[in-house]
């Protein structure tokens, strides 16, 4: 007995048409969509303050008009954390839709994760809650069951438990489903989109991913036939490292053994995942916290041709003494050569000087700023221009995990015919220690080396935690992750991203899966809105790494 879940949506503005393409093209029983992000959880909380009717993905609606009748066709369930904030206003919304088109359905929705009135200051403080409360309404006879904050990988599991009858404690099965659900949850990631090796097949269009789960709790990730993409280990080997770290995946329901994961190519397009193993779930909840951290504003000079640090060091000073009168609380200047000598186009003779302040004080990043850039236009250095002129400093937000025990958390089922169902919290838990370091594999005998790439033997994926990054690096065959193994230490992470070099880098292996999973501590800052640095989410951390130039033995190139 086989339940196919396919995943249209990963992330609150991915392709439109994927619920139409995922319904019209092949079999599916149940087909998710994940919309909510750390930052999109800010987002939808200022749309909140705005208008509190508010707080749902509303894409969501506008793409189930459109393939509603579809769905209820071809008996496919529905199941979406597009609730986001107020899952209850989105299941009344598409009650409200589904009469309009004369289409009967049964809409549920789960609710007990908004923990803002106990967070002051928060614009959302929301616990990841398990896949229980989808289970219960879709037991219940649910064909659309709308969430808020679940885990990613609770859109799988719910439906999972509910099909194959699981309940909590079968460790090993929820945890072959939260292996799946992480698989799928970031949509094309599974399929060739944002893969390393991406010259490995046709990615212009990659079609969304789906699980072929068995009861057991092992699956087959594929993509419909005909679609664009390819899933391969590589890429379903890509997508377990995101935004992932040690051995232990812990969430509400279970913790998944990420060191027992096997992979098996199991045809074209087809990828086989078994062995997995769970453990109980840690004694709290993560609660995601957003807040307003205050008022954030930048500038971007442009510098081109000759003396460009000369011209770099006087536009700081003169800036630095304009802002002197009323300084904001934090400045970061980040000078970015993007100029070559010789050029022959006015752009690529030009680098970027980038100035970010910000303050409590929206006073102390507006005018000031605006004003003593503006001043600066005739009287600075020559060429003088900006990318853009200074606004009056925008709000930006800050992400914090928290965390709580299950019992804090009233999660409840909140069944289509308006019955309300209390979900009961994990009884039995277990700390969340790391496991014993795996011993390495038998280093590459020495031979002749050669000044090259890391990506032409690695791939790499990286992604954010708050205000951590973590980035994935596999090696494609045996040999390569006898070499990578010794080769890539922590320190040597830390020689190849100098952004790292004074914040702990924590290195994890994974054998199984010929990777090792770096977690960088603090090089994000106070989370992705707050945009601590070029590259806020971290998602091209990985691709820098690969770039970067090792010793690497002749015989693996």
């Amino acid at each position: 007995m086989t339940l196919r879940i396919g995943n249209a949506s990963g992330f609150y503005g991915d392709r439109f048409d994927a619920m139409r393409e995922m319904l019209t093209g092949g079999e599916l029983d149940v087909l998710t969509g994940d919309y909510l992000a750390e930052l999109t959880m800010l987002i939808l909380g200022r749309d909140r303050l705005k208008d509190p009717a508010a707080g749902y993905a509303r894409t969501f609606l506008r793409q189930l008009e459109d393939c509603l009748g579809l769905a209820h066709e071809r008996s496919v369930k529905i199941v979406t954390n597009a609730g986001g904030l107020n899952p209850a206003g989105l299941a009344d919304a598409v009650r409200t839709m589904a009469d309009r088109l004369g289409i009967p359905v049964r809409v549920a929705h789960v609710e007990g994760d908004d923990l803002t009135a106990a967070y002051p200051g928060s614009l959302a403080a929301h616990a990841y809650l398990g896949g229980f409360g989808i289970a219960e309404c879709l037991r219940a006879g649910a064909d659309i069951v709308v969430t808020g904050r679940v885990t990613d990988a609770a859109l799988v599991t719910g439906p999972a438990a509910a099909h194959f009858g699981w309940r909590p404690g079968e460790y090993d099965r929820l945890a072959g489903a939260v292996v799946a659900g992480h698989v799928l949850e970031c949509g094309t990631q599974a399929t060739g989109g944002n893969y390393a090796f991406f010259g490995d097949g046709d990615v212009r269009r990659p079609g969304f991913p789906l699980a072929e789960i068995h009861e057991d709790g092992s699956c087959v990730i594929t993509k419909h036939p005909g679609t664009g993409g390819f899933v391969d280990v590589g890429t379903v080997t890509a997508q377990l490292l995101y935004e992932t770290a040690g051995a232990r995946y812990a969430g509400p329901d279970v913790t998944a053994r990420l060191d027992t994961v096997r992979l098996i190519q199991d045809g074209p397009d087809r990828v086989r995942v078994d062995g997995v193993r769970g453990e109980a779930p840690p004694p709290t909840l993560k609660v995601g916290r957003n807040r307003l951290g205050g008022f954030r504003n930048e500038v971007v000079f442009v510098l081109t041709g000759l003396d460009i640090e000369a011209k770099a060091a006087l536009v700081r000073e003169q800036m630095s003494d304009a802002l002197a009168k009323s300084p904001p609380g934090e400045v970061r200047w980040e000078l970015v050569r993007t100029d070559r000598p010789d050029a022959d186009t006015e752009e690529t003779a030009s680098a970027l000087l980038r100035l970010v302040v910000r303050d409590p004080d929206q006073g102390a990043v507006g005018r000031a700023l605006s004003g003593a850039a503006i001043e600066l236009a005739l009287a600075s250095y020559p060429g003088f221009h900006v990318l853009a002129p200074p606004g009056k400093g925008a709000p930006y937000g800050v992400f914090e995990d928290v965390y709580v025990p299950h019992g804090d958390v009233d999660h409840v089922a909140v069944l289509h015919d308006g019955r309300r169902v209390p979900v009961p919290p994990a009884q039995d838990t277990l700390v969340l220690d790391g496991v014993p370091a795996p011993p390495l594999p038998e280093p590459l005998p020495a031979g002749p080396t050669r000044r090259a790439p890391l990506g032409l033997i690695a791939g790499a994926r990286s992604g954010d935690k708050g205000g951590n990054a973590n980035v994935g690096v596999w090696a494609r065959t045996g040999e390569a992750w006898r070499w990578l193994a010794h080769e890539l230490t922590a320190e040597r992470f830390r020689q190849l991203v100098p952004e790292s070099g004074g914040l702990t880098v924590v290195r994890h292996l994974l054998p199984g899966l010929r990777a090792l999973n770096f977690v960088v501590e603090g090089i994000l800052g106070e989370g992705v809105a707050a945009q601590h640095r070029f590259d806020p989410q971290a998602k091209a951390l990985g691709e820098w790494l690969r770039s970067r130039h090792l010793d690497i033995p002749e015989a693996l190139l």
